[in-house]
């Protein structure tokens, strides 16, 4: 019962504050979807930090860490690797943004390379990779609740609930609300996080290196990569694709628009990369629950936490970890509602059906769409049964494909085309999809390779078609001379 109560108060505060984010703002387009560019870097980085800590890391982490071991360090190189790139990838982007006063990633696509149509396919990919990744929140919320409230509540419950109360607060608030509750979110989960690591390895081994070397002995070769699989190419791969893919979210590539000036992203460039080291933290937990928690199989292996820390730890904590958990699913959930809704409304809307909607009637689209959002969702997540990290890993597969067209648009002189642009993403996403519907691999479709190269992830496939077909057809579709005398009198 007190690790009910721990839940359901940390739920209805959230609620209070992504709410009360609200007061004193007048919710235009700009203001719900990119908090009027006001943001400093505490709101920017926690907004940023919120990409990392999701139920992904908390459950998804400690789960891949206990089911697969080793390969789980790339969950740890990818987001560091994707930090550097920003330090120059990102401040031309504000810079362009804050110009021409963008709200949405397909708006940045659309006016640099003169295409609605892009930017309607660009919001279209951003919606298609944006659901299965709300899915890994919401599914991520009912194992929390669940779990943390001794069957008290169903998951379904906990799914519906939790989808009522972001919809609620994103509705009123937008980003805002996000940013809001992004403060209390870091602060529980860190504190959770850093304990939980520390805690159980020296409880239950007596240390790290005794749980290590019970581990090794227990499970010879569990620690080290596996030939074949997750091997030693599939995790280069797979760091490398996400890496690319990170900032190529449309939520996270919206949060860029939020700052008020552009060394906010260099300085934390510089921060982020050592936040990313409390992710051991949540990699020790799912290592201490292998010999602790045997025989989760499948994607009850995103249990592996808090079957370990129901079987440690007395009711009221079990609470607080599971209200730490609720606000890892909450905060990117909002955001994520809160981005598929505005690309909805300002680039498929306002792009395809009615292109001189005002801002007003688009804002008032956006949050009827919030709903609608958050149902479809829902329905994916009571009727899917893929692990956490197989779905984030199948949206990143879909927005890498943004990443050529999004790098050469930041080039003094941009030899890529619009159509190039175009063929290119459908081309990549085209390769994603099929390979997901009909679980392709890269050793299945290509079995002359060397074995040692069948592990590639298949996301980098795509992206490797893509820039075939993006260079080849800009090479094709280049334009006149006259033509491009006469953008250049343009601009």
């Amino acid at each position: 019962m007190s690790a009910l109560v721990i839940i359901a108060a940390v739920t209805l505060f959230a609620l209070f504050l992504g709410v009360r984010a609200k007061r004193g703002h007048d919710m235009n387009l700009e203001q719900w979807s990119v908090g009027g560019r006001s943001f400093g870097t505490a709101f920017v980085f926690l907004l940023m930090a919120g990409e990392i800590y999701t139920t992904f890391t908390f459950l998804g982490g400690s789960g891949f860490a206990y089911g697969k071991g080793a390969p789980v360090y790339y969950i740890l190189a990818y987001g560091t690797l994707a930090y550097i790139l920003s330090y120059w990838m990102l401040p031309p982007i504000w810079r362009y943004a804050k110009t021409h006063r963008l709200v949405s990633q397909p708006h940045f696509f659309a006016r640099k390379y003169e295409s609605p149509a892009l930017g309607t396919l660009v919001a279209l990919v951003g919606v298609a990779a944006l659901i299965p990744y709300l899915v890994l929140q919401l599914k991520g919320l009912g194992i929390i609740v669940s779990t943390a409230s001794y069957g008290a509540i169903s998951s379904t419950a906990a799914i519906w609930i939790g989808a009522i109360v972001v919809t609620s607060y994103v509705i009123v608030s937008g980003v805002r609300g996000s940013a809001w509750n992004s403060v209390v979110k870091d602060l529980l989960i860190l504190a959770i996080v850093l304990f939980l690591g520390i805690y159980l390895p020296l409880h239950y081994y007596g240390g790290f290196a005794e749980m290590f070397r019970a581990i090794d002995a227990a499970r010879p070769g569990f620690l080290t990569f596996p030939a074949h699989g997750s091997s030693v190419v599939w995790f280069q791969s797979t760091v490398l694709l996400t890496a690319l893919g990170f900032f190529m979210w449309p939520h996270t590539f919206g949060s860029i628009f939020t700052a008020k000036d552009e060394r906010i992203f260099r300085r934390n460039a510089a921060i982020l990369p050592l936040y990313q080291l409390i992710l051991l933290f949540v990699f020790f937990v799912g290592f201490a629950a292998t010999l602790r928690v045997p025989g989760l199989k499948g994607a009850d292996i995103d249990l592996s936490l808090f079957r370990l820390s129901l079987q440690t730890f007395d009711p009221w904590f079990v609470g607080v970890i599971g209200a730490a958990g609720i606000l890892t699913a909450l905060v990117p959930g909002s955001m994520i509602l809160t981005s598929a809704s505005t690309l909805l409304a300002n680039d498929v809307y306002r792009g395809m059906v009615n292109r001189d909607a005002s801002d007003a009637s688009v804002a008032t689209i956006a949050r009827v769409l919030v709903p609608v959002v958050a149902l479809v969702a829902v329905n994916f997540t009571l009727n899917g049964g893929e692990t956490i990290v197989a779905l984030l890993l199948m949206g990143y597969s879909f927005v890498t494909q943004l990443f050529p067209a999004v790098i050469c648009s930041l080039l003094p002189h941009n030899r890529a085309t619009k159509q190039g642009a175009f063929c290119g993403i459908i081309a990549g996403v085209a390769v994603v999809a099929l390979s997901n519907m009909l679980h392709w691999s890269v050793g299945q479709l290509m079995p002359f390779l060397p074995d040692a190269l069948k592990d590639v992830n298949i996301g980098f496939l795509a992206l490797a078609v893509n820039l075939i077909v993006f260079v080849s057809v800009s090479a094709m579709t280049q334009p006149s001379a006259a033509e491009q005398e006469k953008h250049a009198s343009v601009h």
